[in-house]
């Protein structure tokens, strides 16, 4: 398993994991033995489970992240359908993400308020495919040494879970967000993250 690891910490700020075990719908992360129910694509690709920090608080970059237990059977991420997920009551400047994308993928997520204003940003995440590098200025968060295929291991590939993070443009109120329809996108992990006054 392989870390990346940021010169500039986020410094001097609060960060909430946000909890989405209640959205999980898809299962990209298995054991070695391999349980068949890998389905990151349609090739029935997964990300090695033993290589992950699975079912653990982990920090990435000075962020903590809640990355979701992972048994080959049940969701341990999710597929971007429009889901709305609520969020704590807070201020927040970032939302940060742990994802990756089926080919390098943009597109909009809205971001609901208390005073029932919304706004939209963008959610950009780069291809976990081997060997690919961010597009979109994300940092590297895992680099697996294997990719699982439904029948055997490629040691010769190393996908990718990517850092990225979405500006919240107004801090204060915010109360849920709404992804985006774009299955090709994928969640492993939200936190929202206040900079200190």
């Amino acid at each position: 398993m392989v870390h990346h690891v940021s010169p500039t910490p986020v410094r001097s700020a609060a960060a909430r994991p946000v909890a989405i075990d209640d959205f999980l719908d898809s299962v990209g992360i298995e054991p070695n033995s391999r349980s068949g129910s890998g389905a990151f694509n349609i090739w029935g690709n997964a990300f090695p489970a033993a290589e992950l920090p699975c079912g653990s608080l982990t920090r990435l970059d000075g962020v903590p992240f809640r990355f979701p237990s992972a048994d080959g059977v049940r969701p341990d991420h999710l597929r971007c359908r429009g889901q709305r997920i609520v969020l704590p009551a807070a201020r927040a400047d970032w939302i940060h993400v742990l994802g990756a994308a089926e080919r390098r993928t943009e597109d909009s997520l809205l971001l609901e308020y208390a005073d029932g204003t919304a706004r939209r940003q963008w959610l950009r995440l780069s291809d976990f495919w081997p060997q690919t590098g961010p597009r979109f200025g994300e940092r590297l968060a895992f680099r697996t040494g294997t990719m699982l295929y439904p029948r055997h291991e490629q040691h010769t590939m190393s996908p990718s879970i990517w850092h990225q993070r979405v500006p919240v443009a107004v801090a204060d109120g915010l109360r849920a967000l709404v992804l985006p329809h774009n299955p090709a996108m994928h969640l492993f992990a939200l936190t929202l993250v206040t900079e200190a006054e």
